[in-house]
């Protein structure tokens, strides 16, 4: 409920604050009084576009505040709770500034808002009704919720919409599955030879890299074995070597160091070329033995050479690449094969909840045709005391195809006048007469 309503610097307007009481509150006054201005800026509050035009000529914003009484209102409460907003006192305060220049700004209980914000919580608080506006009572969800909202029976239909969207994800998604069963199968036969062609092959990661290293070595081990003994000769094993030119320069040194110990420096530098070259010329001398050449096992390593490379001219751009595709059409193959398990599980969750939904859309239609009897009795009652005089229905009609809705369509009919056939509301109702529909409805 509007409690109190702040106005400054709005149109004509330069401060006003309207207080009001529980149960009907009218404002009258002559053309030009000011009426419209106060509805508009109730407009603002609930998230109407903002025209700088509005604000009052000479100040620089114009601001409207609302405050509403939201006790009992537990959508609208969810809905401030779901944007982190605290409404623990049943107050909700909404203020709106429309500036000149610059940004326009809304907050919601103290904390910034944007306007769509403000149109959500709008919608859960006002009803807005005008001769020529679109009215949110002439649609048939909204006739539908009325209905549902007198019947006290909002879980029901909540529990019917729940249902309704398991059923249809999961009719969806036997669809999608049977599509991938479909492009699956006409991949079969072409991912099993991919798989075995990749698997037969037994790859290793790293295996070109090692292969084309060994494949060098084999082609070139004359050379090898040739310059590696010619290495381990200069080194090490010739007479005179170069590890024994340095062993006569160790001797040379040690003499003079006996006789000027400031030379000592020079003897672990010495010593430790003369290890390290001779460490060489005999691991040199160690390859030249080792050194293989084997025309057969070359021959071995350039035909494995060749499988790989059409493997990857095939499948991918490296060895790894060229596993990963295998991996990918093994995976396949067992979605594939897995498909019949997973629809059978997919198809027991559509028919629980096609269950479900039949079985709570009966309780729904239940729920709905005892109350819209009454219904259409109470507004009939209140539409009398307001000068209309004709016949207001709720009118429940199966539908051809049950919804997230329900099982039936809910329409609103009146006669304006008494002797003529009730008819949709949006076909016959004017502004002024929706409007006392409206508020017989809140009656």
């Amino acid at each position: 409920m509007l409690i109190e309503l702040r106005i400054e610097n709005l149109a004509v307007v330069e401060r006003l604050t309207l207080r009001l009481q529980p149960g009907l509150n009218t404002l009258t006054g002559e053309t030009g009084a000011g009426k419209s201005i106060i509805v508009g800026a109730l407009s603002l509050l609930l998230g109407e576009r903002a025209s700088a035009e509005a604000v009052r000529p000479g100040a620089e914003r114009a601001r409207v505040e609302g405050v509403f009484d939201i006790s009992g209102r537990r959508v609208l409460r969810a809905l401030l709770e779901e944007h982190g907003i605290d409404t623990a006192d049943d107050l909700l305060i909404l203020r709106r500034e429309v500036a000149v220049e610059g940004r326009n700004r809304a907050w919601v209980n103290g904390s910034a808002a944007t306007a769509a914000l403000l149109a959500d919580i709008g919608r859960q608080l006002v009803d807005l009704h005008g001769q020529h506006e679109h009215q949110t009572l002439l649609k048939s969800d909204e006739q539908r919720d009325v209905l549902d909202a007198f019947a006290h029976c909002q879980p029901a239909a909540a529990a019917v919409r729940e249902a309704c969207t398991l059923a249809r994800n999961a009719s969806a998604a036997l669809t999608a599955l049977d599509q991938r069963a479909r492009e699956l199968g006409q991949r079969e036969d072409y991912l099993r030879f991919q798989l075995d062609d990749i698997e037969s092959a037994e790859l290793k990661v790293g295996e070109d890299a090692e292969l084309e290293a060994e494949s060098n070595r084999m082609e070139h081990a004359e050379e090898l074995a040739r310059t590696a003994e010619r290495l381990h000769q200069a080194l090490y094993s010739a007479e005179r070597s170069i590890t024994a030119q340095i062993d006569d320069l160790r001797r040379s040194v040690a003499h003079l160091v006996s006789i000027d110990p400031a030379l000592d420096r020079f003897t672990a530098s010495l010593n430790e070329a003369f290890y390290t070259l001779e460490d060489m010329g005999r691991d040199f001398g160690a390859y030249a033995e080792e050194v293989e050449h084997d025309p057969a096992r070359l021959e071995e390593i350039r035909a494995r050479r060749d499988r790989i490379f059409r493997l990857r001219s095939k499948y991918g751009a490296s060895v790894e690449a060229v596993i990963a595709t295998g991996a990918r059409a093994r995976e396949e193959l067992e979605q594939l094969e897995s498909l019949d398990a997973e629809r059978e599980r997919i198809t027991r969750q559509r028919d629980t909840a096609t269950q479900q939904y039949h079985a709570t859309s009966a309780t729904l239609t239940k729920a709905r045709t005892a109350a819209a009897g009454n219904l259409t009795k109470k507004i009939t009652e209140v539409l009398a005391g307001v000068g209309m005089s004709g016949v207001f229905d709720v009118r429940l009609s199966p539908l051809a195809e049950p919804g997230a809705g329900g099982a039936e369509g809910v329409e609103f009919l009146i006669a304006v006048n008494r002797g003529f056939d009730p008819k949709p509301l949006a076909r016959v109702a004017s502004g002024g007469e929706l409007s006392r529909v409206m508020l017989a409805i809140k009656t």
